[in-house]
């Protein structure tokens, strides 16, 4: 039996960044996955690398070639004819650079002597073991990182050819004429934005009331805007009735917000309301180890029930942000190893990787008006700034919120070209308690487009340059 001060199951960004930070302050650890590629090899990264971030990136980047030499390249001089789109080798690129990561990780492994165990892992008949294919463990220390599934519609399960969820929503073989997509969350909006630029008539289906609700109102109405311009079809406040399923097409019949009945028939459908916690076939129950809906139950520092366990990222409360499941991880690691570090909840950015990207971090400003707290904005479009003129892409602005009292940055939001780029320079300020003077008084390179972020702080105190 192989002994380890720290095993991590899950070998998502959560779990790999855990193992490699716990292996580098001089852990003896181990790194347990049971992802797979369509020829049984490890396939390290779990759902962010293999059929999440990085692929739906690779995704959004082609598309958005295509479309600029479609529709944009003209205005920059560049005439393009015979324009074609090769769809087998856009998805070929997009497994390539999976690949790649894949590949990454495993060298990071043997880098940093993290001992790699392909298969399902679970607890026997304590706390401290662990089995995985056929083999036992004995661990000091577990970390749980197995990540969420997406979660189905009732009556409509993933088939992956007709019913998709994000996994199938990649690797779509022919562009469909009519896509349907069910919530207008960060993966409908990316994946539906990804096969509209490639063709599709896209339609999308919320069952909220409004667009993007965790965003700041200003930031979505700004979005739904935009997006309603480039051709995505939205409808809010649906309750779906029922999803039917022929041999090439699927019709969902269902309630609008007035009350009317629809029935909407579509080539694919994309279904993507939500992901629920990974935590089936850990045995968790053997242990005595703590669930609430199926998400681990860990107190602040993300300790479970069980003191030597662990958990972290989409399997526990908060985000689910593979960014926020490594600051967990790396945070956990260092925990194990006697260290003191911690993960602050409200400098973690979101992104949402359409065009224009949407990126914010803090708090919107709804929130700030429940929480009865006294701000002032600042907001800065870029169709005043000269980089964004440059490249042609002047959509959106960028929008401070800071204290009346002490100009402490309360919330940064972006939506516009590059914004998941330039959030971190808010998430640094505020990191560090900054002011939006403080941004204001930073040089920044000219022509840029974070001058729009010193413009939008420095309109705060209406002190912005360029409007």
């Amino acid at each position: 039996m192989k002994s380890f001060d720290v095993v991590v199951i899950g070998g998502g960004p959560g779990g790999y960044i855990a193992a490699i930070r716990a292996a580098q302050l001089g852990l003896a650890t181990a790194c347990i996955d049971e992802a797979k590629t369509a020829d049984g090899k490890p396939a390290l990264g779990g759902t962010c690398t293999n059929v999440g971030c990085i692929p739906s990136k690779a995704l959004l980047q082609s598309s958005e070639n295509f479309e600029q030499a479609g529709h944009h390249f003209a205005d920059h001089g560049v005439q393009v004819k015979g324009l074609a789109l090769d769809l087998a080798q856009m998805l070929k690129r997009k497994d390539k650079i999976v690949k790649a990561s894949n590949d990454g990780i495993a060298y990071l492994f043997k880098k940093n002597k993290v001992t790699f165990f392909h298969g399902r892992g679970s607890f026997g008949s304590s706390a401290n073991e662990i089995v995985v294919a056929g083999e036992k463990l004995t661990a000091k220390n577990v970390i749980i990182a197995t990540g969420s599934n997406p979660r189905s519609l009732p009556g409509a399960e993933f088939d992956e050819k007709l019913i998709l969820s994000n996994d199938g929503a990649l690797a779509i073989p022919e562009v469909p004429k009519r896509l349907g997509v069910i919530g207008a969350g960060v993966v409908g909006l990316e994946m539906g934005s990804v096969w509209r630029r490639l063709g599709s008539d896209v339609t999308i289906l919320e069952a909220l009331p409004g667009f993007l609700g965790a965003a700041d109102e200003q930031i979505a109405r700004e979005a739904s805007k935009l997006f309603l311009k480039q051709g995505l079809k939205m409808e809010f406040g649906v309750s779906i009735s029922k999803v039917l399923q022929s041999k090439n097409s699927v019709k969902i019949q269902y309630s609008a917000s007035d009350n009317s009945s629809k029935t909407f028939e579509c080539d694919r459908l994309i279904v993507s309301i939500g992901r629920s916690a990974n935590t089936a076939g850990l045995n968790a129950e053997g242990i005595g180890l703590k669930l609430d809906r199926g998400f681990i139950t860990v107190e602040e520092n993300c300790r479970s029930s069980v003191p030597n366990v662990w958990a972290i990222g989409d399997v526990v409360r908060g985000p689910m942000l593979a960014h926020k499941a490594e600051e967990e991880g790396v945070a956990v690691a260092e925990r194990i190893a006697g260290q003191k570090p911690h993960v602050n909840f409200n400098t973690i950015p979101w992104v949402i990787y359409t065009s224009p990207e949407i990126a914010w971090v803090g708090k919107t400003e709804q929130q700030l008006k429940a929480e009865g707290v006294d701000y002032q904005v600042g907001t800065f479009p870029f169709s005043a700034n000269a980089r964004a003129r440059a490249l042609g892409d002047t959509s959106g602005l960028v929008k401070f919120i800071a204290s009346r009292k002490t100009d402490e940055i309360l919330g940064v939001h972006i939506i516009g070209p590059m914004a998941s780029e330039l959030i971190s320079e808010a998430v640094v300020a505020m990191e560090f308690r900054g002011s939006s003077e403080d941004i204001g008084m930073i040089c920044h390179a000219h022509p840029s487009l974070s001058e729009a972020i010193k413009d939008a702080a420095l309109a705060v105190d209406k002190r912005a340059l360029n409007i």
